[in-house]
C-alpha cells in the first residue's frame, strides 16, 4: 500500500473528510431495540488495520453554496478519485455518527474481483462518511448509498455495512459492476426485532424476500445481473446473494463467520451446532443471519462481545504454546505459516493488537436526537480498551482523541492511541497477571461513565428544553472531559504496570519499608514441561 505521509497532504485529506487507512480484519454486531434492556438500537465496530492510527473524527455541519464540489479520496490510500457535487447542507459527524442518531459500520468480503469498478469514484469509506453528512435514518441512509453509487460508480470490492438508527438496524451487502459499469448490486435487510446480527469479512446474505419492502430492500438487477455475468442460472426464489457474488471457503469460515459465531455463542446456546461449519468442516451448514439472544443484553454485554478471543471454545487461544507462559490472547503474523511442508494458522478473533479504533453506537428514541445518540469509543485492543461517551451532538472532541494528534509513525504521549497501545503491548509480555490489573481500572471506569450518562441525560434534557444550545455545549464538555480523563487514568496505568512488573518480576509496596517485596512466579508447569520437551538434557541441572 503507498502511504501519503505529507504532513500538507494529509492535513488537505482531512479537510476533505477522509483518512489514510486499510481496515483489514473489521467485526460488527447489530442488536436490535427489541434485544436490549433498554431498548435502544446498537451496532458496533472494530476497525482493524496494522496501519490504522485510532483517532476520533469529527465534521462539522455546514452549508454550502449551490455548485459546490466536493473532493472525493479513497479511505484506504488518500488516493483523489474526483469530485461530486456537494449537497446544499451536511450534517454533523462524530466518528461514525451523526447528529441524528444515524450509525454505519463496515466489514470487508472482497468477492468477485473484477466487480472492482476502477474507474467509479466512490469508495466505501466515502460511501458511508458522505452518507453519515446527508441521511438522517438508516432507511434514508440506503437510498443515500443506491443514489451514490448509481450516479458516480462504486470503487471498492464487497462490503457488508451495518446501518443504525434509533428504530431500526439493517445490515446491507455491496459489489461493484465491473470498470465502467457505474451502480452496484446490493441487499440489504432488517434486523427482526428482539434479534442480533453480525458480520465479519465474509458476506453472509444468502436468500431474502422480494416482495417485502419493509424488511428487505435491493438493487432492482441484483439477479438479472448474476445471470448476466454467467454467476447464476436457478431461480428467482433460489438465489443466494453470498453463494453469488462471495461462496464462503475455508478461511471465509475459519478466519471470518467464526467471529461472528463466538459472538453468538455468548447470547445464544444453540450456536453449538454450528461448531462443523465455523472450524471449516462442513461449509453447506451455514449460520443464520441473525439470532435471538437468550435474554436482553445490556451495553456492558455488547461490550463483551466486542472483548472476545474464543475463550472457553474450541478455538480458545490461550491453550496452545502460541499463548507463551502466560497465555496471552494475540499471535505475531503472518496469519498462515509451514511447517514441514504442512500449512497451519493462527485463529483470527475479534481482539486483536491491530485495532485502531472501536465503538459501540447507542441509537435511543426516548430523547432528542443530539443528547440520544451516544457513541462509546475505545482506540487500540477490544480487550482492553475503555469505551468513553462521545454524544453524537457534540462540537468537538477531546484532544487526547482527536485527529493530528500523532500519526502511525510519530509518537505523541499527549495522545489516547500511544497510551493505550503502550498498556497493551506491556500487557503481552505477562498478560495473565497484568490483564487483572488493566480490567480493575476498565472496569471503574467504564461502569461510572455509564452511571455518569443516566445523570448527564436529565440535565441535558432539561438544558434542551429550554435552551437547545446549551444542552450542546453541556454534553460536548462532559465528552471532552470524559475523553481526557480517560486518557489520564490510562497513562496513571501504564506508570503502574511498568514499575510492578518491570523486569519479570512482579513488586508489592509494604508500609513502612524502603523496598518493595517482590515475588518471581516463574512459568507454569505445563509450559516448563515444554522447555523441556524442546531442550532435552541441554538444560537438565547436575547432582
Amino acid at each position: 500500500m503507498k502511504m501519503i505521509r505529507s504532513v500538507a497532504m494529509v492535513a488537505i485529506l482531512w479537510l476533505a473528510g477522509m483518512s489514510l487507512t486499510t481496515v483489514e480484519a473489521c467485526t460488527n454486531f447489530l442488536i436490535s431495540r427489541g434485544a436490549t434492556i433498554d431498548k435502544t438500537s446498537m451496532i458496533s465496530y472494530s476497525a482493524d488495520s496494522h496501519v490504522l492510527y485510532g483517532e476520533l473524527y469529527f465534521r462539522p455541519a455546514k452549508d454550502y453554496p449551490a455548485g459546490t464540489m466536493v473532493d472525493v479520496y479513497e479511505w484506504d490510500t488518500g488516493r483523489h478519485m474526483g469530485k461530486i457535487p456537494q449537497v446544499r447542507h451536511t450534517y454533523s459527524v462524530v466518528g461514525n455518527m451523526n447528529e441524528y442518531q444515524l450509525a454505519i459500520g463496515e466489514t470487508t468480503f472482497g468477492g468477485r474481483p473484477e466487480l472492482v469498478d476502477t474507474t467509479a469514484i466512490v469508495d466505501y469509506g466515502s460511501l458511508i462518511y458522505m452518507t453519515l453528512q446527508r441521511a438522517k435514518t438508516a432507511r434514508e441512509a440506503i437510498q443515500t448509498f443506491s443514489d451514490l453509487v448509481s450516479n458516480y460508480g462504486y470503487a471498492s470490492s464487497g462490503e457488508s455495512f451495518s446501518i443504525a438508527d434509533p428504530n431500526e438496524v439493517w445490515i446491507l451487502e455491496m459489489l461493484g459492476k465491473g470498470p465502467g459499469r457505474k451502480g452496484a448490486v446490493w441487499v440489504a435487510m432488517r434486523i427482526p426485532d428482539g434479534y442480533i446480527s453480525g458480520h465479519a469479512n465474509q458476506a453472509r446474505i444468502t436468500t431474502f424476500p422480494k416482495n417485502d419492502p419493509e424488511n428487505c430492500l435491493y438493487a432492482k438487477d441484483v439477479i438479472s445481473f448474476a445471470r448476466e455475468k454467467g454467476y447464476y442460472k436457478g431461480s428467482d426464489d433460489d438465489f443466494s446473494f453470498s453463494d453469488t457474488y462471495a461462496p464462503v471457503n475455508f478461511e471465509g469460515a475459519r478466519f471470518c463467520e467464526a467471529r461472528v459465531w463466538s459472538g453468538f455463542n455468548k447470547v445464544n446456546n444453540t450456536m453449538g451446532q454450528y461448531l462443523d461449519y465455523v472450524k471449516g468442516d462442513n461449509l453447506k451448514h451455514r449460520m443464520p443471519l441473525w439470532v435471538k439472544p437468550d435474554h436482553l443484553l445490556s451495553l456492558q454485554d455488547v461490550y463483551g462481545l466486542m472483548r472476545d478471543y474464543f475463550q472457553g471454545t474450541y478455538f480458545d487461544m490461550t491453550k496452545d504454546a502460541g499463548a507463551g507462559p502466560f497465555g496471552c490472547i494475540v499471535r505475531w503474523r503472518p496469519l498462515t505459516w509451514k511447517v514441514d511442508g504442512e500449512t497451519y494458522l493462527n485463529e483470527r478473533a475479534i481482539s486483536t493488537q491491530q485495532t485502531g479504533f472501536s465503538f459501540i453506537a447507542q441509537c435511543r428514541a426516548n430523547y432528542p436526537a443530539p443528547i440520544g445518540g451516544i457513541l462509546w469509543f475505545g482506540v487500540d485492543d477490544t480487550y482492553s480498551t475503555v469505551y468513553t461517551p462521545m454524544y453524537c451532538g457534540i462540537t468537538r472532541v477531546p484532544e487526547n482523541f482527536a485527529v493530528g494528534n500523532g500519526s502511525m509513525m510519530v509518537f505523541s504521549d499527549n495522545a489516547a492511541f500511544w497510551i493505550f497501545n503502550q498498556v497493551s503491548n506491556f500487557d503481552y509480555t505477562r498478560y495473565s497477571d497484568m490483564i487483572k490489573d488493566i480490567q480493575k481500572v476498565q472496569s471503574r471506569l467504564e461502569n461510572g461513565y455509564i452511571k455518569e450518562t443516566h445523570s448527564v441525560d436529565s440535565v441535558a434534557l432539561a438544558l434542551y428544553k429550554k435552551n437547545p444550545k446549551k444542552a450542546i455545549k453541556y454534553i460536548t464538555d462532559y465528552s471532552c472531559k470524559s475523553g481526557a480523563n480517560t486518557f489520564t487514568e490510562w497513562k496513571k496505568l501504564y506508570a503502574f504496570l511498568f514499575t510492578k512488573y518491570m523486569d519479570g518480576n512482579i513488586k508489592t509496596v509494604v508500609p513502612g519499608q524502603m523496598n518493595p517485596s517482590v515475588s518471581q512466579p516463574g512459568y507454569s508447569e505445563e509450559f516448563y514441561r515444554e522447555i523441556v520437551r524442546s531442550a532435552g538434557d541441554r538444560l537438565k541441572a547436575k547432582e
